[in-house]
């Protein structure tokens, strides 16, 4: 087999797969919208199987449907024959799936679901199946031919089961109204979830760690306050410790480009005033977001009256991943 007979089969191969896909859109109807009605006004979850490669296509729409808000499992027909069947409930729906629709496994376990009086659906190859006349809604997982040219390894047929679970998963969150925030707390550690729900609260550094003067301090104990906290700035207080300014490491160098002559200078009279600050309420993200706006890395968390409770550094949000998008 030539390199150019081996290119062209690849290519052969996604062509199949990719028009089973496409024929899926004309499958697209009401037994489609009767199955997300179903699904959505169910107390229970939704449980999934089938035999083989169905069943492990089964796993994976399992996954995508826990993932966007809607509760899922996977029952091992065999399994199910053999005490798992305790699994299901009678508020749950159920989704077979089989390329035949005469799988025996699937067939079999087809009279117990009736008689727990789950609601049945069926994403299947051949409407006209045994699996196909006993569900309540059926959707049309057909293909006209398998990528494989002996028709014995599911190839089109998996893929195009997998795109209907998609289109199921996402039908569902849409019809629900699910939200980036509903999705952000269902994945707390991906970027997303850190940027749409971890808060500044969570993550500030606090207390004796938070770099602070009076205005009065030397300029000798200011320097001694920005190295010893390692965070590049020190925040200026009064007498009754509300922020008034702020002082950075740049803000020295820059003071000792001029003069040498510090001695009689104090944090008041180098500070830079009514600096940038942010309430520990909000999101980390927009923490971030206003870093990066403002050319600044790190930002004083104040109450409300405006007494410093806390300080938030750049660096510690990018190592989240919470680079803004």
């Amino acid at each position: 087999m030539s390199i150019e007979q081996i290119i062209q089969k690849g290519k052969e191969v996604i062509r199949i797969e990719a028009e089973a896909v496409f024929n899926l859109g004309e499958r697209i109807n009401g037994s489609f919208a009767r199955a997300i009605q179903i699904i959505a006004k169910s107390k229970g979850r939704v449980v999934l199987t089938g035999m083989g490669k169905s069943g492990l296509i089964a796993r994976k729409i399992v996954a995508t449907l826990n993932s966007t808000g809607t509760a899922a499992i996977y029952l091992h027909p065999t399994d199910a024959l053999h005490g798992d069947l305790g699994m299901v409930r009678k508020d749950d729906v159920v989704i077979l799936i089989s390329k035949s629709g005469n799988t025996e496994e699937i067939v079999n376990l087809i009279p117990m679901l009736k008689r727990l009086g789950v609601k049945l659906i069926g994403m299947v190859g051949i409407e006209d199946s045994k699996v196909g006349r006993e569900c309540d809604v059926n959707l049309n997982i057909s293909v006209r031919e398998e990528a494989c040219p002996y028709d014995l390894a599911p190839t089109a047929s998996s893929t195009a089961t997998l795109a209907m679970g998609d289109a199921l998963a996402i039908a569902l969150l849409d019809y629900k109204g699910f939200t980036k925030e509903d999705f952000a707390l269902l994945h707390p550690g991906g970027s997303l979830g850190k940027r749409l729900s971890l808060r500044i609260s969570e993550l500030m550094i606090r207390g004796d760690a938070i770099p602070v003067v009076k205005q009065n301090a030397s300029i000798k104990d200011s320097i001694l306050e920005i190295t010893s906290k390692r965070l590049g700035v020190t925040a200026v207080v009064d007498e009754a410790g509300c922020l008034t300014g702020i002082i950075t490491d740049g803000d020295l160098r820059r003071l000792l480009e001029r003069t040498l002559d510090i001695k009689n200078l104090c944090a008041g009279d180098l500070m830079t005033k009514g600096p940038k600050t942010i309430k520990q309420e909000y999101l980390a993200s927009f923490a971030l977001q206003t870093m990066e706006t403002h050319k600044i890395t790190s930002l004083i968390v104040t109450d409300d009256r405006n007494i410093p409770v806390g300080i938030i550094h750049m660096h510690d949000l990018v190592k989240l991943g919470l680079q803004a998008r």
